[in-house]
């Protein structure tokens, strides 16, 4: 392999004569060799889009010559639109602040622009990693506004689009079996009636709280940490910095940034993606809640609840021809498990802020970017490929409809609780029929009976 020596503080190394990293990269390399995992690209873009836009503020106020802050602005495009992906090869654990990651993205923007001016790369001239690329910057602010930036663009473009089209799909299904009647269940036992209609509703309507709770916790990410620098001072940093490159991210990510209110705060704690991540955690009990009521209605076809048929993806079985499992379901599940896991070590993380510093912002990062991630893919798959398909077995639900012991409910307010629990035990006990046992109780005749136990009326009693 061929190869260039650059330099840093400590020494000079040898880089690999085809990639635009530097010394700063080349070190981290060896050293955090842990894992396979590597920075997300959206993390990768985020900064990049810092860089860029520091680079246009820089050039408005005369800070950079215009020539150089032209070729660190197109230098982080071709980063932004993905061109130099391979040229970004960290792993997640590394330094506590991302320091690694942030030079990483200095080092190829500064090589990227030397190119681009004629330059020889590595030799920091015209452009200088530090000087140019990172003016005004520390990682202690550029780390965590990333985070920030991509958790909202991540949120905007992926996660939010998908749970909206979920609750669209669920929302169908409330429409088309609103006047399915079936038994309800509680306990895990035979309960009073509802419509399929109306059990969706439940399902729809938690996960539309859920995109809203994410909506709200997401103005928090909105707020970021640029122009805080090393400690939140700001030193380094012209007045109105802050303010300045908001501006210019909000432009190129057609998001409204704005200026954290405290830097001190925005640099030593992330209380705000701890929170965000919450409602990921939420999002993920209401998921799994929602794809293991959908599985258990859909087991059979003989032997389980089978008051739904779920759409048949594949086959289920390598020995047992014929089976259909309900994979997408326990595909959401898992997900839910991971993105449950992830907003715990998110807590621990954002604990872990110590003075004026939280070093664990590349565990947040990956983290939060996962969840967002896995919810997106799985509730996107899930309402395509799962509810869209879902169909009623209505002659099953008939079946345990008319079976059902517990329509006795009904009977309770006339004959008194004691007489209508008498009444549903004996026919349990003989293997009879509620009609049955009631009429022969001497209770309530027939005709009283139709009129009262009435599963049309018991679903809407009011």
């Amino acid at each position: 392999m061929k190869t260039r020596k650059e330099y840093d503080s400590i020494g000079g190394i040898d880089v690999p004569v085809d990639k635009y990293w530097g010394a700063s990269t080349q070190r981290s390399k060896k050293y955090f060799d842990i894992g396979e995992i590597k920075v997300k690209p959206v993390l990768i873009k985020s900064i990049a889009i810092i860089k860029k836009s520091a680079a246009i503020v820089h050039k408005k106020n005369g800070q950079i010559d215009v020539k150089i802050a032209n070729a660190i602005v197109k230098a982080s495009e071709s980063i932004i639109s993905g061109k130099l992906d391979d040229h970004f090869p960290l792993k997640v654990w590394q330094t506590g602040s991302g320091t690694q990651t942030n030079m990483n993205v200095n080092e190829v923007i500064a090589n990227k622009a030397i190119q681009i001016l004629g330059g020889k790369l590595g030799s920091k001239r015209p452009v200088h990693p530090n000087d140019h690329v990172n003016k005004s910057q520390s990682t202690n602010d550029v780390f965590p506004s990333a985070m920030h930036i991509a958790i909202a663009l991540e949120t905007s473009h992926k996660l939010l689009p998908s749970l909206k089209l979920l609750n669209k799909e669920l929302k169908r299904k409330v429409s088309q079996f609103k006047k399915i009647i079936k038994v309800g269940r509680t306990h895990l036992q035979d309960a009073t009636p509802l419509t399929l209609g109306q059990e969706f509703s439940g399902y729809q309507s938690q996960l539309n709280d859920t995109i809203i709770r994410i909506k709200h916790a997401l103005k928090e990410i909105y707020l970021l940490a640029q122009g805080g620098t090393a400690v939140g001072t700001g030193i380094n940093t012209k007045k109105n910095f802050d303010k300045e490159i908001c501006k210019e991210i909000s432009k190129i990510t057609k998001i409204k940034f704005k200026p954290a209110t405290n830097k001190f705060s925005a640099l030593a704690a992330h209380d705000s993606i701890v929170n965000f991540s919450g409602t990921l955690n939420t999002a993920a009990v209401c998921l799994m809640k929602i794809a293991n009521d959908i599985r258990y209605l859909g087991s059979g076809p003989r032997a389980g609840y089978g008051e739904l048929i779920l759409p048949a993806n594949e086959p289920g079985s390598s020995i047992m021809p014929g089976k259909v499992n309900p994979t997408q379901s326990e595909a959401v599940t898992m997900v839910c498990v991971k993105v449950i896991g992830n907003h715990n070590g998110i807590t621990i993380a954002g604990s872990q802020g110590q003075f004026e510093l939280n070093v664990f912002k590349p565990l947040i990062a990956h983290n939060i970017l996962q969840s967002i991630d896995l919810l997106s893919d799985s509730s996107n798959n899930f309402a395509k490929y799962c509810v869209r398909g879902i169909k009623a077995n209505k002659n099953k639900i008939k079946e345990d409809l008319d079976n059902s012991l517990m329509l006795v409910t009904a009977l309770a307010p006339k004959i008194g609780y004691d007489n209508a629990a008498k009444i549903a035990k004996t026919a349990l006990k003989n293997q009879t029929t509620l009609k049955h046992e009631a009429i022969r109780s001497g209770l309530i005749d027939e005709k009283e009976y139709l009129k009262i136990v009435n599963p049309k009326k018991m679903v809407n009693p009011n």
